[in-house]
């Protein structure tokens, strides 16, 4: 009995280990081999269907708090409209002009929060999500014996004539590579959620080991 279920424990195990195998990707075919790969950063966060829904999601709410905005300038401007068909010494007129002062202030503050609030919040996420996605790099990595990932660009830029992308792709590192991108591993990992919660993030390009 006791064999049984280490012949199941090991059959998980292995089972588990296949998931995260690249079996499935020609495009990384070599990785393990050279125990090197290269990974489309850029292009994951496009496809990662978590980080696209937060996103979808914010840009809705962005765009319901524009409108608000839109609505409140577009009383104030009303209000400047009556005020500008006033005596300039009535007391309606300053009494409207003073009152005008405080709800272009109070707008400001208002436009200035909600953008704000939206950036911290954009930043939060693209954060939560670089550390989702090194943290799938690196159990893609240790469970296929690669020892180092490098970042880079999988886009075609040779029909391109757009001067930014032909400057990326000169000045790119990775020149050439045969078959260790593991970038479809990482988006799939990333989309089924079989990366384990909780474990170390990839340590960051250029960080130093403490030996």
């Amino acid at each position: 009995m006791k064999k049984l279920l280490v012949s199941a424990v090991a059959c998980t195990v292995a089972l588990t280990g296949a998931s995260f195998s690249q079996a499935q990707n020609p495009h990384g075919a070599n990785a393990a081999k050279y125990g090197i790969a290269v990974v489309d950063v850029t292009y994951i966060f496009k496809e990662y269907p978590k980080f696209k829904g937060i996103m979808d999601g914010m840009k809705k709410e962005m765009e319901g708090a524009e409108a608000q905005l839109k609505a409140d300038r577009d009383r104030i401007q009303q209000m400047e409209e009556r005020r500008d068909t006033l005596q300039p010494s009535s007391d309606e007129f300053k009494k409207l002009d003073e009152n005008l002062a405080r709800q272009k202030a109070d707008f400001n503050i208002k436009a200035g929060t909600i953008r704000r609030d939206f950036m911290e919040r954009e930043a939060e996420v693209y954060m939560q999500t670089y550390r989702e996605v090194a943290n799938a790099v690196r159990v893609y990595a240790t469970s296929n014996n690669i020892g180092l990932v490098i970042r880079y660009n999988g886009d075609d830029v040779a029909a391109t004539e757009n001067r930014q992308d032909v400057l990326r792709a000169i000045n790119q590192p990775i020149v050439y590579q045969n078959s260790i991108d593991i970038t479809p591993d990482v988006i799939g990992l990333l989309s089924r959620g079989a990366v384990p919660a909780g474990g170390p993030t990839a340590q960051a390009p250029g960080a130093r080991t403490v030996r």
